[in-house]
């Protein structure tokens, strides 16, 4: 599909995306995906909320009472962007690096990054400055908006580009500011992948990107409405957390309810402080605040949804049996921006992850590239507004495969169109010629009383090719030894098929994961294979 005529003055994004021959098929299935070749998202963001819905609605909160209004935002946006313009010259296209936890002022230099034409680079801030150098070589930034606790490690990070507080020169400005008139299919944002299996990857999304993800599941599945208040554990960095906090509540009029880091409990005590109406986050934190006993925190939830990691179907069910609570799980990807297979209220089936999202189509690849039929377990394959395109990485031709984007995962189809899930396509574990899905095994060792979690990946054997290995995190008070090791063995062979059972059993007082709470398998692959050495 030909790119439409660009607005960016530095034409680094649209010189350095993947070459044509290795997009994936991007479709426009709906009317709302089909967007005018000028398209600033920015816009359509803040300043057509604010006519809609009155400059007066509250648009966020913090924990500590802070309240911005759609007005307040929207002027505080138009500041950033004239200190961009102004101050530092940045001109359309050029790159610039939000180093910043979730609060309203990052989200106001966000949008007036967009509002003044400029490409965001987001970074964790759980992240450290070895993590975050590769990012900034690659997106190579001219201007940093920091938060003023990140300034000591500025120059060591940015070196020549020049940086500022995140709102230190924007009270002086007028708020007055006219958005630059991108092109829909220009570069708004540079997302580095969570490095869930290995080094990130520079995911480049256009403008009409950032709006096709509430086209199609925010307003067919997560349904916000202006009377709710959504919270969500996920950095704004995380295009799960994007979504969730700044891209679907403010299209729909609603109000975020900001929190810079929280535990699980931490967060349960804040839906039940603030009446939050509507939550987001991982499946580990929804487990944790049901071991804490703090479900009842969550009885003022209208919607609640889970992604990241495979929903256990026993913590979805205690959420509905005890709450009503009927979670929407889904599954996106970083490369996608957000959620392209989901189901919410009585769609939902237990246990699997759901159907295609309007404006998206999904199918089952096998080895040879082929489409299986339904039962047949193989590498999930999706199509839809939203494509993957990598920043300058071979890993292009590895993601997109006969114009599918193909996520990772392994995934069967039942003969009703439901997805379920089976493993990263990276953890199916072969044993003695049998498939083995980690997540599975996963869920069998979790169901355990004296397991808080675990994760399960293959461990190379000479005899059986490898065998599945367990490293298990025990509830406090519990010894993790030869004989708990063979009692969480028994107790899996009581609920799957004998050979699934861990021969490998390794306790951890914790499992490694990301900045984003993602449970890192390729560490414990690592760790696996290198010490090869267990309870069998």
């Amino acid at each position: 599909m030909p790119l439409s005529p660009s607005a960016h003055v530095d034409t680094f994004t649209r010189d350095h995306l993947p070459p044509a021959h290795l997009w994936p098929t991007i479709e426009f299935a709906l009317p709302e995906l089909r967007h005018p070749d000028r398209l600033n998202a920015a816009t359509e963001l803040i300043d057509v909320p604010v006519a809609r819905f009155g400059a007066d609605r509250p648009a966020l909160r913090t924990p500590s009472g802070e309240t911005w209004t759609y007005g307040e935002l929207q002027h505080r946006a138009n500041q950033v962007a004239q200190v961009l313009t102004e101050d530092f010259g940045l001109v359309p296209g050029q790159r610039v690096m939000l180093r910043s936890p979730n609060n309203p002022w990052t989200v106001a230099a966000w949008l007036g990054v967009l509002k003044a034409g400029g490409v965001v680079v987001t970074t964790m801030a759980a992240l450290r400055v070895r993590e975050i150098t590769p990012v900034v070589e690659r997106t190579r930034p001219a201007v940093a908006l920091v938060d003023d606790r990140f300034l000591g490690e500025m120059p060591e990070l940015v070196q020549t580009t020049p940086y500022s507080v995140l709102n230190a020169k924007s009270r002086a400005k007028s708020g007055e500011f006219a958005n630059v008139e991108t092109a829909a299919d220009d570069v708004a944002l540079l997302g580095p992948t969570s490095g869930s299996t290995g080094a990130p990857k520079i995911t480049m999304h256009f403008h009409r990107d950032l709006l096709s993800i509430d086209n199609t599941f925010g307003r067919h599945l997560l349904r916000l409405t202006e009377d709710d208040l959504m919270a969500c554990s996920a950095p704004l960095a995380f295009t799960f957390g994007l979504g969730a906090l700044v891209v679907f509540p403010l299209r729909a009029g609603a109000c975020s309810l900001l929190t810079e880091a929280t535990t699980p409990v931490q967060l349960a005590d804040l839906v039940a402080k603030h009446g939050v109406t509507a939550l987001a986050t991982a499946p580990t934190a929804y487990k944790t605040m049901l071991r804490e006993g703090r479900e009842g925190e969550l009885a003022g939830l209208r919607v609640a949804l889970s992604a990241g990691e495979h929903l256990p179907v026993e913590t979805w069910r205690r959420l509905r049996d005890e709450l009503g609570l009927r979670v929407i799980d889904g599954i996106g990807t970083t490369e996608l921006l957000h959620i392209f297979i989901s189901a919410a209220g009585d769609d939902i089936r237990p246990g699997a992850t759901g159907k295609p999202v309007p404006g998206w189509r999904a199918t089952i690849l096998g080895p040879d590239g082929a489409e299986l039929g339904p039962g047949e377990p193989g590498r999930l394959a999706v199509i839809g507004p939203v494509g993957c395109r990598y920043l300058d990485d071979e890993r292009q031709r590895a993601y997109v495969e006969n114009g599918w984007n193909v996520t990772g995962d392994t995934f069967e189809r039942d003969e009703d169109g439901y997805f379920v899930y089976h493993a990263r396509t990276d953890n199916m574990i072969v044993s003695s010629g049998y498939n083995i899905g980690g997540a599975e095994v996963e869920a069998a060792i979790d169901t355990h009383p004296d397991v808080l979690e675990s994760a399960v990946v293959a461990r190379p054997d000479s005899e059986r090719g490898s065998v599945v290995c367990a490293f298990v995190v025990l509830r406090p008070g519990v010894t993790g030894d030869a004989a708990k090791a063979r009692q969480i063995q028994e107790h899996v062979k009581q609920i799957l098929a004998p050979y699934k059972y861990p021969r490998d059993v390794r306790f951890r007082d914790s499992l490694p994961r990301n900045a984003n709470g993602k449970l890192q398998h390729f560490v414990l692959r690592g760790i696996a294979e290198a010490e090869r050495a267990g309870v069998q």
